[in-house]
């Protein structure tokens, strides 16, 4: 699919190193489209692709939030260095984090910028909604929307609930889950860390399917190991060091340039088939099936040492 040209026609300071940048495709208003949707953004060489969940999809232009990070690959810093007027090309939405049409209420878990999908989920189900929302971070004036939503509930609203770990108030994810209905639906957002903290008090406290998460940022090397992969039609082995990607690993040492686009296990574009080998999936893309067959090797690596054989 093409990608679409898109003018940055405002950039607003949501808090300290975060930026909310509204940006207005060239060829007409952007169509709706659900809550929980993402663009990937396009950078510049050497920056690579990102994806930035959409904080309200319905005005006809395209609004997310970013937050600067001095050791990202780029892309942060790229996007913060621009100016009203500047150009970007993006993908079409997507979207890997609706909402279940389901019933019972809702309890939304955001960590840091991880609070972006949930801007847009609780303006789509409005003002009268069965939700909570569970919004931890380290300080409020680094925290993207921390001042509104502390607004919010301070004029009353009790399903806002705001956890500053700067001052003394931390976010106590099993008494949280266990106090749940039975028939909640839980969405977590955040770092790693986040996720596997809250998918762990689901299991034990939930029944399954309860739990959908979206990883806002792919932290590869993070609590990683290095393990080698097989190349199975180019008869390779190689080996993928713990701060880096499959697909960073075949780049950098053979000619093979598999398709990729997001590099955040969003797309799908770099979806392979495995062949053999336990992978650790941290991809938003596959199904519980489809990851017994395939892998986003743009995110996920071996459970173990490897090797993973890929059909490559």
């Amino acid at each position: 699919m093409p990608a679409i040209v898109t003018e940055v026609c405002a950039i607003e300071e949501v808090a300290a190193g975060v930026k909310a940048f509204t940006l207005r495709p060239l060829d007409g208003p952007a169509p709706p489209c659900p809550s929980g949707s993402h663009i990937v953004v396009d950078m510049p060489p050497p920056g690579r692709p990102a994806a930035y969940s959409l904080l309200d999809p319905g005005g006809g232009v395209y609004r997310i939030a970013v937050k600067h990070e001095p050791d990202s690959r780029g892309g942060s810093r790229y996007l913060h260095a621009l100016a009203p007027g500047s150009r970007l090309r993006v993908q079409a939405p997507a979207n890997r984090f609706p909402l279940a049409a389901v019933p019972g209420p809702r309890l939304f878990i955001a960590g840091g910028i991880g609070i972006t999908p949930f801007i847009a989920h609780m303006a789509a189900l409005g003002a009268d909604a069965n939700y909570q929302l569970h919004y931890a971070f380290r300080d409020a004036a680094g925290a993207a929307f921390a001042a509104q939503l502390a607004e919010r509930s301070e004029r009353g609203d009790a399903r806002i609930r705001l956890y500053e770990s700067r001052a003394g108030r931390r976010l106590d994810l099993d008494a949280l889950i266990a106090a749940a209905p039975a028939d909640s639906q839980v969405y977590v957002c955040g770092p790693e860390r986040l996720i596997a903290a809250t998918a762990d008090a689901c299991a034990r406290r939930l029944p399954a399917g309860r739990l959908h998460y979206e990883r806002f940022s792919a932290d590869t090397a993070a609590e990683s190991a290095g393990f080698e992969v097989e190349l199975a039609r180019s008869g390779l082995r190689l080996r993928v060091d713990a701060d880096e990607s499959i697909l960073a690993a075949i780049e950098r040492q053979s000619s093979l340039r598999p398709d990729c686009l997001c590099r955040e296990g969003y797309c799908g574009s770099c979806e392979t088939r495995l062949l053999a080998g336990d992978a650790e999936h941290r991809d938003q893309y596959l199904n519980e099936a489809e990851r017994r067959e395939r892998i986003m090797i743009c995110v996920s690596r071996a459970a173990g040492s490897g090797p993973l054989v890929l059909d490559l």
